[in-house]
């Protein structure tokens, strides 16, 4: 294998789809996967920084940056979405950069 190989989306599907015993239990459904994202995308930091960056720098106007923010996650998580259609195994960014990049 050398530096610049690369697999066929249908030869990795083919390695995800072979089952041994090194292979993952698919457990979480739809609802457990959404909030899982949903908490990972907001974080901890909307419940400690809101207070401090409207009374200090934007004032009301935060409500319309935590919008604009909300939107652009929106839009990331879309991609995702189309890219987990399009190449459904495991992996997230790395596999889905190595299947379109090479």
């Amino acid at each position: 294998m050398g530096l610049l190989s690369t697999k066929s989306i249908s030869l990795l599907q083919q390695e995800a789809a072979s089952e041994g015993q090194h292979t993952l239990r698919r457990a979480l459904g739809a609802l457990n996967l959404t909030t899982l994202g949903i908490g990972a995308i907001i974080g901890a930091g909307i419940f400690v920084l809101t207070g401090t960056a409207a009374a200090q720098y934007a004032g009301p106007a935060v409500v319309l940056s935590f919008v604009l923010a909300g939107v652009g996650c929106l839009f990331a998580g879309l991609c995702y979405a189309e890219f987990a259609a399009m190449i459904p195994i495991a992996g997230s960014a790395y596999t889905y950069g190595y299947a379109t990049l090479g």
